[in-house]
């Protein structure tokens, strides 16, 4: 049995996936043009500055970023020659590791946030009233959720 999508539906999934390309698309270019920095260093810096210690095990931040290890290990080494993150081992369990937020990348990341933000208030947001962001956030929330859960303890994808 072939499953299918009305025409309506189709219209949506096609219609979000050329949209989300070009939004994703038009942010990183914007995000690299003021910052040198890509998404992906962008988001690895965040969720480092947002946590104590500005640390987190290697496994938890590919959780976060839905990365593979090995994307993971990449990105981490890519951010390592740039200095804007350190790789150190675990205090409280000499096993693992954690990247480290370094001063140099908590600069990158002030600095680059302002244009960064800029951007998706002019590709995204400006263009949303109140109740298309409560629409948007509860779509998405919905769907991470379920997604999370399906996925149990496995990386979702390696994009």
């Amino acid at each position: 049995m072939t499953e299918s999508l009305d025409q309506t539906r189709l219209t949506a999934w096609r219609t979000y996936i050329e949209a989300s390309q070009r939004l994703f698309t038009r942010l990183e270019d914007d995000l690299r043009a003021a910052s040198g920095l890509s998404f992906a260093d962008y988001h690895v810096l965040v969720l480092l500055s947002e946590v104590p210690g500005q640390r987190l095990r290697m496994g938890e931040l590919a959780d976060r970023l839905v990365f593979s290890p090995s994307r993971l290990t990449y990105q981490i080494s890519a951010m390592q020659r740039r200095g804007l993150v350190a790789r150190q081992p675990c205090p409280r369990d000499g096993r693992g590791s954690e990247a480290v937020l370094t001063a140099a990348g908590l600069l990158a990341l002030r600095e680059a946030a302002p244009h960064h933000l800029r951007s998706v208030r002019t590709h995204l947001m400006d263009d949303l009233d109140d109740a298309e962001v409560a629409c948007l956030t509860g779509i998405f929330t919905r769907l991470g959720r379920r997604l999370r859960d399906a996925a149990g303890d496995t990386i979702l994808g390696d994009n």
